[in-house]
């Protein structure tokens, strides 16, 4: 079973993101799950990002590095679009990284390296008409061609944080199929 670092959405530690890890934990899969807005959750993307502003994204990277620490090696880091730039960054950097799962962003490689390392496999999921995800839809498609662990998935339709059960977003059909291709990419890790 896999050891899952998952890193919450802009909109902060929800329900949804909370439910999303129980739904891996139920298969035997350890999650954890890092505050990084000290236990604040916000109505609206927009709201997030107004107080990840006010904190700073260097304490924001921080705090998510710090909860890296804390567990060691061997874990697959995981985030949803906000967090996916802590999650992949880690991915890419930190040696013994199992595996990551970029969901609803993805950042271009040469962010953090010059490629993407060729023994950390990595899904990514999106959807075709997300505004956010549609930005970072070039990068997605340039690590899925660069790496033969490289899987990207684009799903019908434009919510963002479709696999959040917790808010309006919530496409039940796409999160559905998302959670099973996570559920397998884990249970190969």
């Amino acid at each position: 079973m896999a050891n899952v670092l998952l890193y919450h959405h802009i909109q902060g530690l929800t329900d949804g993101v909370r439910s999303f890890a129980d739904s891996l934990r139920q298969v035997g899969h350890t999650v954890h799950t890092p505050d990084l807005f000290d236990g604040r959750t916000f109505g609206s993307i927009e709201e997030g990002f107004g107080f990840a502003r006010e904190l700073g994204p260097d304490a924001i990277q921080e705090r998510g590095i710090a909860a890296a620490d804390e567990l060691g090696p061997g874990l697959v880091y995981a985030g949803f679009s906000f967090g996916v730039t802590i999650a992949q960054q880690l991915a890419q950097t930190r040696p013994g990284a199992r595996g990551a799962l970029l969901m609803y962003s993805c950042l271009p490689v040469t962010e953090f390296g010059e490629a993407w390392p060729e023994d950390v496999p990595v899904q990514i999921h999106g959807k075709e008409g997300d505004e956010f995800f549609d930005e970072d839809l070039p990068a997605a498609r340039e690590l899925a061609d660069s790496s033969a662990n490289a899987e990207l998935f684009v799903y019908p339709g434009d919510q963002h944080l479709f696999a959040d059960s917790s808010l309006d977003a919530y496409d039940p059909e796409a999160a559905a199929l998302l959670m099973e291709r996570v559920r397998a990419f884990l249970a190969a890790t």
